[in-house]
């Protein structure tokens, strides 16, 4: 038997989507007022689930105090009131869409978290906007 068990967190953060081989007009098209050369920022939300068997003796799939600190030390302090484009390693050759952010995250995490659990990371760029992402 298997349960997944999620955190909810929030971050703040500044991105550009852009892409360095396309001209202006391109770029334009594509990302629209995403490509604002001054960046723009959204409120994220992170949502982290964590899939596996209850522990009998403790009863958790995962101490949740535990995944809060894992996710606090390893995405918030790298993300939140960051300029992602500008701050976090990982964007400065990546284009900090919602989709890489979500797989960006999801990699970090999947090193923090045991190797027998499945691990999840929804990622809500907006209210009505968002991804998620598992590793497939």
């Amino acid at each position: 038997m298997k349960i997944t068990v999620c955190r909810k967190e929030h971050f703040n953060a500044a991105h550009r989507l852009y892409n360095p081989k396309w001209d202006d007009t391109k770029n334009d098209e594509v990302f629209g007022l995403c490509n604002n050369a001054n960046f723009h920022g959204h409120n994220y939300d992170l949502i982290v689930k964590v899939k596996g068997e209850i522990d009998p003796v403790t009863g958790y799939v995962i101490d949740m105090k535990i995944l809060k600190q894992i996710i606090r030390e390893n995405v918030l302090v790298r993300f939140d009131h960051k300029n992602l484009n500008a701050d976090v390693e990982e964007f400065k050759t990546l284009n900090p869409t919602a989709e890489n952010i979500a797989v960006v995250i999801w990699n970090i995490l999947r090193n923090k978290i045991a190797e027998g659990l499945e691990l999840s990371v929804v990622l809500f760029e907006t209210e009505r906007n968002f991804v998620e992402y598992n590793g497939e």
